[in-house]
């Protein structure tokens, strides 16, 4: 059964800053590990569709999703249609700036295609996992990096 995923990090920044970076969608591949290209069709809001293409070394997949949150300065999400899980990225402030707070939720589990695909190509759920935490938390890092640094 596939887990809640959930990661966290304190960024010397105001939200406002925090948000300009982490809702330009265009430049998640600069940040995630595993994402290649992120392509909302329209100005993104609640209820735009992304395009997105990821990969894990030499595997490549394409999602579309759906921008199910998107409230400016605070949080947005987006749900896989795929796989049903819900990605989503939280804005916190705190007295030095503000904690930022990216988590995938499966808590309807994910669909049999997925879990049959992963199984086979990606080394199983566990593993898989580990592999998402890992790159969550590099995502996490690099956009910390790139707000302290101005941009």
């Amino acid at each position: 059964m596939p887990k809640n995923l959930e990661v966290t990090i304190d960024i010397a920044a105001p939200p406002e800053r925090v948000w300009a970076v982490v809702s330009d969608l265009g430049r998640m591949p600069e940040f995630s590990p595993q994402c290649v290209r992120m392509l909302p069709l329209g100005t993104p809001k609640a209820g735009t569709w992304v395009l997105n293409l990821n990969r894990d070394g030499k595997k490549y997949w394409p999602t579309t999703a759906r921008i199910v949150r998107f409230e400016p300065n605070h949080a947005f999400a987006f749900k896989i249609n795929e796989n049903r899980s819900i990605w989503s990225y939280t804005l916190e402030p705190t007295e030095t700036g503000t904690r930022l707070i990216e988590r995938r939720d499966v808590a309807n589990g994910i669909t049999w295609f997925s879990r049959k695909s992963i199984d086979a190509a990606l080394g199983g759920e566990g593993p898989f996992e580990e592999a998402l935490v890992r790159g969550m938390n590099e995502t996490l890092g690099k956009i910390k990096a790139a707000v302290e640094a101005g941009g």
